[in-house]
């Protein structure tokens, strides 16, 4: 056992101290917006600031669940991530493998090609402009197929792709696989850490979602959950519940509270992703980053 100085003991002490300070002042947000959200009104108006709640309160999670709003748009969300996710992963996968296979004619050209797109884009209008033309305004086409593959994802997945053994692809052939039987059989079993971690990029990616749905869709029942966050955060418009459902006598909570309940209820589902891809996500990227 190598016995650590005490120099070398002072600085993993000091980095563990100042790691964990920062990892604390990191929390502190997530702790105020879930404290506020389950705050009884009167606490947080006398307060201001709450990290530790004394009246709990269920009010604001009863009103933005007092009609269907929100439940809608967190299913509407979670197709959109569900879906977009596979169709990101389908065409990145079947462009990704033939760009990096030796053999492929042509595709040095076309990797110029994508790599032009991350320098450059056609705006926001001609964009529009396109989406207007294949007829997908106001569809959940609109969030689904203009981004299909990311340029980025695409060279560090074919960077991955690269990296396995060219014995495991002539090993196949001779078994009498071809192309599609050696992708499907060979090589996305072995790129299982690499996929899972694109998954969770696409998949975060697509959450998160909320201004191509504001450019694209005018059907406010097909607005994703992030939309409506963005209406009642930022512009502070809302109608996602009912007090008259809640009976006569309900008082509507603070509208901070409204805020900080539909923050957590939009971002817990996608934090309770991580632990299962967690394991996968750095071997995936370092994978995938390490050959040109």
């Amino acid at each position: 056992m190598i016995r650590q100085s005490l120099g070398s003991r002072i600085f993993d002490t000091v980095n563990v101290v100042v790691l964990l300070a920062i990892a604390l002042i990191t929390l502190i947000p997530f702790v105020f917006v879930l404290s506020g959200s389950l705050t009884a009104s009167e606490e947080l108006v006398r307060r201001g600031v709450v990290l530790i709640p004394t009246q709990l309160s269920l009010d604001g999670y009863k009103y933005i669940f007092s009609t269907k709003t929100i439940l809608w748009s967190l299913g509407v969300t979670v197709f959109i991530t569900i879906a977009g996710t596979l169709i990101n992963l389908f065409f990145t996968t079947l462009t990704a493998y033939p760009l990096a296979r030796s053999e492929f004619v042509g595709r040095r050209p076309i990797m110029l090609l994508i790599l032009f797109t991350m320098l450059f884009s056609g705006g926001m209008i001609p964009t529009f402009l396109v989406v207007k033309s294949l007829g997908l305004l106001n569809s959940y086409g609109s969030l689904l197929i203009p981004g299909a593959i990311s340029a980025f994802n695409l060279i560090i997945l074919r960077n991955f792709f690269q990296q396995l053994p060219d014995g495991l692809e002539e090993a196949a052939k001779i078994d009498g696989c071809n192309d599609f039987q050696i992708l499907i059989r060979i090589v996305l079993p072995l790129s299982l850490p690499a996929m899972a971690t694109f998954a969770l990029f696409y998949a975060v990616g697509h959450w998160n979602t909320f201004f191509n749905a504001i450019l694209y869709i005018n059907d406010t029942t097909k607005w994703p959950i992030q939309v409506w966050l963005r209406q009642i955060v930022i512009l502070s418009q809302g109608g996602i519940g009912d007090s008259q459902q809640m009976g006569s006598d309900y008082v509507a909570p603070p509208g901070e509270v409204i805020k900080m309940a539909v923050i957590v209820v939009s971002t817990v589902p996608i934090l309770l992703v991580y632990p299962f891809l967690q394991k996968h996500f750095a071997k995936g990227v370092l994978l995938g980053s390490v050959k040109g």
